[in-house]
């Protein structure tokens, strides 16, 4: 029996890993990417200021997977009632076909440009670590020059951070605007969460402007629905997805089963998955990972189904797990800063800080990436890397196995903490603390510590080596 899991990015990895450990030895996995690697998609951002931190969120697919096939090749096709996969070979032509009894999508979505004028031939889209290297390598040679975000969702939020704070680093004088065609950054979200994120774009010297959408774009300028022009020597396009090339563009609906026919699930960012109120789970790490526990058990009973001849079928399947959309809450970083709403507790500071980092080195721990993890909170908060401070002599500290599925110590740690403020709190909206949290915040500009930092600190450090002296 062949069992075909399609994209090893959160979801398909999450997949992939729980039936390496739990479906029997008898049934063939095969994991199908373009890539080589896994890619921790929402620290993509990060690359663009520090293109070193590449080695960090990338996982390579034969470290973390013992058991399955790995295939590199792009997925154009799905034929999910027949259980049919079209392959094409990354480099070069030429197709091939690969049939499979039980199959999960996991192939995530696209960056989607709308037919918009010029936007996708002179756009650079983030969804791969080429794309951050791209723009980064772009803004060092804009100078004195502009940079426009085209959509101030969640991404773009944290790529227009990145910018300013690349351009603050290194002396680049770079003006730095997004674009969004809602009232408000971050639209969907929380107002509260909303109105941190636009204080932390603005602390940072980032023009925001809601309200109104690209129209077109050439080689040096992006033209706005309502005639304006705003020059751009860097241009970054974050403005919404579309489904896989394997659906034509589309992300087909999946009842909470995440099922498209008897033998295909689909998951994450491939589909649109609607709760029983009618809501459609967001596309995020979050998402895709909870379906992804849910598909896997779903995928194990449809194996079982399979191969078990002692039991008499009375026409009808077990019922199936089911997924329910609730999250968990969000972590946003804006340059040195951050944003967090955990419960109805809206955080920035340290804490959001640190809840990012976590969810990061949680999930690069998950799939067994431990040395990675550490690397990753090490780059934060600017401590020492772990190969600097532990010495395993072979031990291959990338391959310890864990459950992608089970949250480590620290990601149970800031649940509860999560929790306890949603109890303490309890309202139905959610609360701003961040006025609260930025007082101490040294990386926030005009901050009371921030302040001290620069007016006392700073001057002080000028004498260091002499006083070190005496």
């Amino acid at each position: 029996m062949r069992v075909a899991v399609f994209g090893a990015g959160y979801a398909g990895l999450t997949v992939a890993r729980r039936l390496e450990r739990h479906a029997p030895d008898d049934v063939e996995l095969v994991v199908v990417d373009e890539s080589e690697s896994h890619l921790v998609q929402h620290e993509l951002h990060r690359v663009v200021r520090r293109p070193s931190l590449a080695d960090t969120i990338t996982v390579p697919l034969s470290a973390v997977l013992s058991e399955a096939e790995v295939r590199q090749a792009r997925v154009t096709g799905i034929d999910a009632d027949d259980g049919v996969a079209t392959l094409a070979p990354v480099d070069g032509d030429g197709e091939t076909t690969l049939e499979y009894d039980v199959g999960a999508v996991c192939l995530g979505a696209e960056t989607a440009f709308y037919d918009l004028p010029g936007v996708e031939d002179h756009a650079t889209p983030l969804k791969r670590l080429a794309d951050a290297r791209k723009i980064h390598d772009d803004t060092l040679t804009a100078a004195g020059g502009h940079a426009v975000v085209g959509g101030a969702g969640l991404s773009g939020v944290q790529v227009a951070g990145e910018l300013a704070a690349l351009s603050a680093a290194e002396g680049l004088d770079l003006d730095v605007t997004v674009v969004e065609r809602s009232d408000s950054v971050a639209s969907g979200f929380d107002p509260a969460f909303r109105t941190a994120l636009r204080q932390e774009l603005d602390a940072r010297d980032v023009t925001v402007e809601t309200g109104v959408g690209v129209k077109r774009a050439d080689e040096d300028a992006v033209h706005l629905a309502d005639g304006r022009t705003l020059p751009a020597d860097v241009f970054v396009w974050t403005g919404g997805i579309h489904g896989p090339a394997a659906f034509e563009g589309d992300r087909p609906r999946v009842e909470s089963d995440l099922q498209v026919s008897d033998s295909t699930f689909v998951v994450g960012d491939a589909g649109k998955s609607d709760g029983d109120d009618g809501t459609t789970a967001p596309a995020s790490a979050q998402t895709a990972i909870r379906q992804a526990r849910v598909t896997a058990k779903n995928v194990r009973q449809r194996i079982e189904e399979a191969t078990d001849d002692s039991t008499e079928s009375d026409g009808a399947d077990d019922e199936l797990a089911t997924y329910e959309y609730d999250s968990l809450g969000w972590v946003v970083s804006v340059g040195d800063g951050a944003v967090a709403q955990v419960g109805p507790a809206v955080l920035s500071g340290e804490p959001a800080r640190a809840a990012k980092a976590v969810i990061g080195a949680g999930h690069l721990s998950s799939v067994g990436a431990l040395g990675d993890a550490a690397d990753l909170v090490a780059e934060e908060f600017g401590w020492p890397t772990h190969e600097s401070v532990v010495s395993l002599g072979d031990l291959p500290i990338k391959q310890v196995p864990t459950d992608p599925g089970s949250p480590s110590e620290l990601q149970s740690t800031l649940g509860a903490t999560g929790l306890a403020l949603a109890d303490a709190f309890a309202p139905s909206d959610a609360v701003d603390l961040t006025f609260v949290t930025r007082l101490a915040d040294r990386r926030y500009p005009g901050s009371p510590v921030n302040l001290l930092e620069r007016s006392v600190v700073s001057p002080l450090s000028l004498f260091g080596s002499q006083d070190e002296n005496r």
